[in-house]
C-alpha cells in the first residue's frame, strides 16, 4: 500500500487576514522581511499565496502577523508560478 503524498503548508495571518503561502516561498525570508518593515513606518511586503496569485502586505509597527505550519494533501498545482494561476474564477479559463 502505497502512503499518502503530503506537503507542508504555511499560514501567515496578518491582521486577522490569513494567507496561504505557496510551496516555493522562503517562509524565512519573508519573516526577515516583515521584521524589517516593522522596522519602518509602513512597508508592503510581497509573496506568493496558494493558487498562484501575489499578495501584498501593509506591514506598520503596530501590525501583528503570526505564522504556522501543518502537513497536508499533496497539490502539484501549488508551484508559486504567478503566470499559472489557479483556484477560483482562473480554473474556468
Amino acid at each position: 500500500m502505497t502512503a499518502a503524498k503530503t506537503m507542508i503548508q504555511t499560514e501567515a495571518i496578518f491582521d486577522s487576514a490569513s494567507y496561504l503561502l505557496a510551496q516555493d516561498q522562503d517562509v524565512e525570508d519573508l519573516r526577515r522581511r516583515i521584521e524589517e518593515a516593522a522596522k519602518t513606518p509602513g512597508i508592503f511586503v510581497d509573496f506568493v499565496v496558494v493558487g498562484n496569485r501575489q499578495v501584498s502586505v501593509l506591514i506598520t509597527q503596530h501590525s501583528r502577523v503570526t505564522i504556522s505550519v501543518a502537513t497536508v494533501a499533496f497539490d502539484e498545482r501549488d508551484t508559486g508560478d504567478l503566470d499559472f494561476p489557479y483556484g477560483g474564477y482562473y480554473d474556468i479559463l
